[in-house]
């Protein structure tokens, strides 16, 4: 008879991937175990996989390092959601004899939870839920965005989208990246400049860069100077394009009015950190892609990949 394989579904903090799609067909097969804790320490981790040939990643709230990856002998497959994953050890992987695929992705919900945070910072929507809650009513004086500049840094599958949202708001889109052309922005109906022009005269400034080394820590001390004590800085995509620092200082000192994040350079935020409590910063937990559709597509994939990397089939490798 033969023995039946295991599976490891990490960091479902919802408890929904079994739930997403159909895995019957993995469940003929194999044993899934759903962990919807997040675990840091790699001795818990190494014993927790110790038995299994799948472990499926959900983005990169787990780091697969080499040290990580040597004391799994029985690891086959590695699936991550999403096209990328830089927590993950390629070449590691590849000395393991370790496959490596992913799922493809939507940037429609990134694009969607970005709008929630400028509008929600704008109209102060985290201070007044709050507020109500206490009896008070009224308390702030919101922003509108009408005729206001939005400032848009990386337009790509992402970022356009976004940009498209503030031209029908009525907004003056500007817009940079490194490899920015004129001739891509004004196909979006927006205008490219320089980052400082950007960060000078932008109400809102929003981030859609991808994470590389030259792009890390694109926003720091400088770019936040020349940001109007007025403006809001909005973050939905990595963590590492911003000084978190300088970032805080800012807020906290007063100088910049608004921060909306949802990403951060340790995920989960620790309950100590200056974020979750300095007046301005207006947190959600990593939501951009939290969403029902993107999750489904996510897992119906995860799902596919598992099981052609069985039958031999090809799978979406990195």
């Amino acid at each position: 008879m033969t023995s039946r394989l295991s599976v490891a579904v990490l960091d479902d903090y919802q408890r929904v991937a079994l739930a997403s799609t159909d895995w019957t067909a993995v469940r003929v097969r194999a044993d899934i175990s759903v962990f919807d804790d997040h675990v840091t320490d790699i001795d818990t981790l190494a014993a927790r996989l110790a038995d299994c040939e799948v472990v499926v990643l959900m983005r990169e709230r787990t780091p697969f390092p080499a040290d990580l990856l040597e004391r799994l002998p029985s690891l086959q497959l590695l699936v991550s959601t999403g096209r990328k994953n830089s927590a993950i050890d390629l070449a590691a992987a590849q000395l393991h004899g370790v496959a490596v695929c992913g799922t493809d992705s939507l940037s429609t919900a990134p694009a969607e939870h970005t709008w929630a945070l400028i509008l929600a910072a704008a109209r102060n929507l985290d201070v007044e839920l709050d507020n109500i809650r206490n009896g008070l009513w009224q308390s702030t004086l919101g922003r509108g965005l009408s005729g206001r500049t939005l400032g848009v840094v990386g337009l790509g599958r992402i970022g356009s989208q976004v940009a498209a949202v503030g031209v029908s708001f009525g907004m003056n889109v500007l817009a940079w990246s490194p490899h920015l052309t004129a001739g891509r922005a004004e196909a979006l109906g927006v205008r490219a400049v320089s980052k400082e022009e950007l960060f000078r005269s932008a109400d809102v400034v929003t981030l859609h860069l991808v994470l590389s080394e030259r792009t890390r820590g694109v926003v720091g001390k400088n770019e936040l100077a020349l940001m109007k004590p007025s403006a809001v800085l909005v973050n939905t995509a990595r963590s590492g394009l911003v000084d978190t620092g300088a970032l805080v200082a800012a807020v906290g000192s007063g100088r910049l009015a608004r921060v909306a994040l949802d990403v951060f350079d340790v995920e989960p935020l620790p309950a100590d950190d200056p974020l979750r409590h300095t007046p301005g910063v207006l947190a959600t937990p990593h939501l951009g892609y939290v969403a029902d559709d993107v999750y489904s597509l996510f897992y119906s994939q995860v799902v596919e990949d598992i099981l052609a990397f069985w039958d031999g089939s090809p799978v979406r490798v990195f």
